[in-house]
């Protein structure tokens, strides 16, 4: 199945109330595994999470053209920038064009204007997006413009670029194989603590979905080393290579 609901809500038990696992942005795929009522029992295609969405209209199967290249897009109803609609489309999302009118290109029964996509398979410098993200409020399961979590952050930058990687910080740094010493640290090499990581900017900067600070920032590198030993006495537990 696919996901044609703009940001799909991933939940760790049957209820809105339990806690946000994940989030599937539109056209991204999972499987079934069991129905019940209200709730669909699911597990994505793309990191084989588990968890629970309401049970909604999905598609069974498109070919994507496009993804969405802008931190969030807003969609419209006809071809002309007055007719916008409250709706926006998240960073990554995947979709399907039909046609193309003048500056604005038409998936589903909505229209995107061509500055917020590229093909699908076109390729950009490793991580050149994640800056968009920053001041983003920090979200617990958040993979979206409206809230992201650290790991998400992560994944879905990869994922824009076509890179497999899996959701979780711990798995992440198992995942990456190629280990670098701290003190070697450079551009694109992600950091790990326990349940947490960030991506390096350079040898002195990094960037990361910030739990305490309640948003995604850049930050020194050498500061925020001190800062998570002061403040929640962790230290780096890996930096790898992407």
């Amino acid at each position: 199945m696919i996901n044609t609901n703009l940001i799909l809500n991933v939940y760790k038990d049957r209820s809105l109330k339990s806690a946000l696992s994940t989030q599937l942005l539109y056209g991204e795929k999972f499987k079934i595994i069991k129905k019940f009522g209200k709730f669909i029992k699911i597990k994505t295609t793309y990191d084989n999470y588990i968890g629970y969405v309401k049970n909604k209209k999905f598609k069974k199967n498109f070919t994507p053209t496009h993804k969405v290249s802008s931190l969030s897009a807003t969609l419209f109803r006809k071809p002309d920038k007055k007719f916008k609609l409250n709706k926006k489309i998240s960073f990554s999302s995947l979709i399907k064009i039909k046609n193309k009118k003048k500056k604005f290109f038409n998936f589903e029964k909505y229209l995107i204007s061509k500055k917020d996509i590229m093909p699908i398979n076109k390729k950009i410098s490793l991580f050149s997006k994640i800056k968009i993200f920053k001041n983003v409020k920090y979200k617990w399961g958040g993979k979206s413009f409206k809230g992201i979590d650290c790991s998400g952050l992560v994944q879905i930058v990869l994922n824009f670029n076509n890179k497999v990687c899996p959701r979780d910080a711990k798995d992440q740094n198992i995942f990456f194989k190629g280990k670098i010493k701290i003190k070697n640290i450079k551009k694109n090499n992600l950091i790990f603590w326990k349940g947490h990581v960030a991506i390096a900017l350079s040898n002195k900067k990094l960037i990361h979905a910030y739990g305490p600070e309640k948003k995604t920032l850049v930050m020194n590198i050498n500061k925020t080393l001190e800062r998570i030993e002061k403040t929640a006495k962790l230290n780096v537990i890996g930096v790898r290579r992407v």
